[in-house]
């Protein structure tokens, strides 16, 4: 009777008209392989979260990893099964199940090989080279991920109803790209920004849009589509792409050393030579100003009030930036002021002097005697 019933067959109304016949037999064997394939999924993955603890290799050995690789053996095993009940050539929507499963199979083996390598690309990056290194690994995750995806639909067996989906693709995209040019054009800028690369993740930067805004921050993030900067005041700044390409952009960190410029006016009375001399003075005594490049004074021009001096000198490209501006230009600038004023070389406040074509005549009128009277009792 056992045997009877093992070598029996199961109808399965699948389709109206064909019927699908599975033999007992295939299906107990599926069901051994499925619970096989768990047994051995959840064995490997224990023995991978046991091996983490113990390696170096944390970025590949680790609980991501062995999640992912406990998935893909469950995920044979169920083909494996559905191999064994003989079910694999059977079609859903035109399309062989065999086909369906093997491209979600490579899709998905395509996506861990692409997180587990962008994230191999970050972690083993110096710290001085990560911002750049970002930016590859996010391109090259998103690369594999849709030649993964057109592959798929390939071995899935759509790839003829494909050109039709991209033909109707591309007349949608013709109605809709007058609605999304904004999106197109930032997607765009972002493509060229990276080849291009003007700024990196942490690099200070003074941005000046066409209507003469200026920004200033950090480079929080670099994305296909915007960018972060992180202002000074703190607040976060995102930053369309196609306004960021088409700004003016300085970096103020691209290089370790940057010339700083002041001017400092002063008095007509005033002895330049000896102005020029102090203020050199207070430049060799701040740390922060660099011997080479030598700092520069001299005057500069004649203005209204004052004779305007400017100042050279280098110094490094981080001191001069955010908050560390209040210990070296603000700090500098209050050195040069105290020290002109204990010199007593005076800086001038705006003032003009008006000359007349003809002599002025002034008249002071006496008090009455009245008024005068009234005041004194």
């Amino acid at each position: 009777m056992f045997s009877s019933l093992i070598n029996s067959t199961i109808t399965l109304p699948v389709e109206p008209g064909v019927p699908l016949e599975i033999p007992v037999n295939a299906i107990i064997k599926a069901v051994l392989i499925l619970v096989l394939g768990v047994f051995i999924a959840k064995i490997a993955k224990r023995q991978i979260i046991k091996a983490s603890r113990k390696t170096t290799h944390v970025w590949i050995i680790n609980e991501d990893t062995a999640a992912a690789i406990s998935n893909l053996i469950i995920f044979v095993a169920i083909i494996q099964s559905l191999d064994a009940l003989g079910v694999l050539s059977y079609e859903i929507w035109g399309m062989p199940l065999s086909n369906m499963l093997t491209a979600i199979l490579v899709f998905y083996f395509a996506y861990l090989l692409a997180k587990k390598s962008k994230d191999y690309m970050i972690t083993r990056t110096p710290q001085s080279k990560l911002p750049e290194v970002q930016v590859k690994a996010k391109l090259f995750y998103y690369t594999v991920i849709i030649l993964a995806f057109f592959l798929a639909l390939n071995i899935a067996g759509i790839s003829g109803e494909l050109g039709t989906l991209m033909a109707a693709a591309g007349i949608t995209g013709i109605i809709l790209g007058f609605s999304a040019q904004t999106v197109v054009s930032n997607f765009v800028s972002g493509v060229f920004m990276y080849f291009d690369k003007p700024l990196q993740i942490g690099d200070a930067v003074r941005l000046k849009d066409t209507s003469g805004t200026v920004v200033e921050g950090v480079v929080e993030d670099i994305r296909i589509m915007s960018t972060r900067i992180r202002q000074w005041d703190g607040t976060l700044l995102r930053i369309p792409n196609d306004k960021l390409f088409n700004s003016e952009i300085v970096n103020l960190q691209k290089y370790p050393a940057r010339r700083t410029t002041l001017e400092i006016g002063i008095a007509y009375s005033a002895d330049a030579e000896r102005a020029i001399k102090v203020i050199e003075q207070v430049l060799e005594e701040e740390p922060y100003v660099l011997a080479i490049p030598a700092p520069r004074v001299y005057v500069d021009r004649l203005e209204d009030s004052s004779v305007v001096i400017k100042i050279w000198a280098w110094t490094p490209s981080s001191l001069w930036i955010g908050e560390n501006l209040l210990r070296s230009k603000y700090h500098l600038l209050q050195r040069i002021k105290e020290t002109l004023d204990r010199e007593g070389i005076e800086i001038p406040f705006p003032q003009r002097v008006n000359w007349f074509a003809n002599e002025l005549k002034v008249r002071i009128e006496e008090p009455l005697e009245e008024e005068t009277a009234g005041n004194q009792a």
